[in-house]
């Protein structure tokens, strides 16, 4: 394991770590969902204890100049400004796949691009038929379309040491492509009150962020101004701020220049990693997951359509649109399956595309308010855990039945 990071790190750029290096430790994503749980279980802990009021009372606290109305909660900072981070990464590493990436290889994109459709299709069409005619259904069916990349493939490095490499590079690739599509629906469903004036100076933004990387400048006391400026400008657009992460991370350059040890984009990945997994993530989980599980909340969870829905498009959509399309695209020929792995293997996969952490509950949040979100939220933290150990569960016995075999 450590020789083929080892590899993985020369061949990308990133420099070699020498001794203990903690940021690579923070890259491994079963520790980046470990972060992503502590917080969760200490948000449920706060939001359940005598405790309460205090943790709703930061959560809810206001901080930030009202122009350009950046007068927001610490949840909402967690949520509108720290998330920007982690969505900047995610469209660094989508990007480079589609570039450099399984992505760019149509043959080999083909199965995860469609899989990732499936899994994206079939839980909101579930979500719409069980939620419709609830309250706040119009938007919130899509809150189970998301699957969670570090948490989905923290479960997979941490169950499946014997999966060959080509299943990670699936669910990855799937996973990225999942992104993007939950990316365009919180674009198109979340955005409100358009100030054209403000999504201009967005977007003439870009242009100069765009500018800069053709021109090869590399300085961070233009690009930091410049992101902040472009994340505020989307703020005020009426665009949700993470679009803005999302967009300097498509125009970061990729394709590293001769003279270059690694591009501008594994570059930043390379720093800002670490801290999404150990900062960013964690802290938007610690206001995000932070919602009633007593028996009465739970029991109000199991009665409630758009709750319901979620929870089944998540175990359940998610199960039969990636694997159904999967099985379907290869007995037709659309794609072939990843080198090494069998129809289980994808089962178990597809399971584990139902764990929907952090975009699930940021759409839950921006579709739903009060206890209805909070209900929601819960919902998509009962579906992740019950994805996440069936599919362990599932993984864990392939271990064990390939052991025997090689026995």
């Amino acid at each position: 394991m450590a020789k083929s990071q080892r590899n993985r790190s020369k061949r990308s750029g990133a420099p070699e770590a020498r001794g203990f290096d903690f940021g690579s430790y923070l890259r491994n994503e079963t520790v980046g969902g470990m972060f992503m749980l502590a917080a969760t279980v200490v948000a449920l802990v706060a939001a359940n204890s005598p405790a309460s009021h205090l943790y709703a009372g930061v959560r809810d606290f206001t901080i930030g100049p009202h122009f350009l109305h950046l007068d927001l909660t610490v949840g909402e900072w967690a949520k509108d400004g720290l998330l920007a981070i982690f969505f900047f990464v995610a469209g660094l590493e989508l990007k480079r796949e589609l570039v450099l990436g399984d992505l760019a290889d149509r043959k080999k994109a083909t199965l995860p691009v469609l899989a990732a459709l499936g899994g994206m299709i079939v839980p909101a069409v579930l979500a719409v038929a069980i939620g419709h005619g609830a309250p706040g259904a119009a938007q919130a069916w899509a809150i189970p379309v998301a699957t969670d990349i570090a948490f989905a493939l923290g479960v997979l490095s941490l169950t499946a040491s014997a999966m060959p490499t080509t299943a990670r590079v699936f669910l990855l690739s799937l996973a990225v492509v999942d992104d993007l599509g939950a990316i365009i629906v919180i674009a198109v469903l979340f955005t409100s009150g358009m100030n054209l004036i403000a999504l201009l100076v967005a977007v003439l933004l870009c242009v100069g962020y765009w500018y800069a990387q053709h021109r090869r400048i590399r300085t961070s006391w233009l690009y930091v101004p410049l992101a902040v400026a472009t994340w505020v400008a989307v703020h005020s657009s009426g665009v949700h701020a993470t679009i803005a992460g999302v967009a300097l991370g498509l125009l970061t350059r990729v394709r590293p220049d001769p003279y270059e040890h690694a591009s501008p984009s594994m570059r930043l990945e390379h720093r800002l990693q670490p801290w999404s997994a150990a900062l960013v993530v964690p802290v938007f989980a610690l206001f995000a997951a932070g919602v009633p599980v007593g028996l009465d909340a739970l029991s109000s969870v199991f009665q409630d359509r758009i709750a319901i829905a979620v929870m089944v498009g998540l175990v359940v959509g998610k199960l039969i649109g990636i694997f159904g399309t999967s099985f379907v695209a290869i007995k037709l020929g659309f794609g072939s399956p990843p080198q090494g792995v069998t129809w289980s293997d994808l089962f178990a996969l597809a399971m584990l595309g139902g764990v929907g952490f952090t975009v699930s509950l940021l759409i839950a949040d921006l579709s739903l308010a009060g206890a209805a979100a909070d209900r929601a939220k819960a919902a998509v933290l009962i579906a992740s855990a019950v994805a996440s150990i069936v599919a362990t569960l599932m993984l864990v016995f392939r271990k064990q039945h390939s052991s025997t075999h090689t026995t």
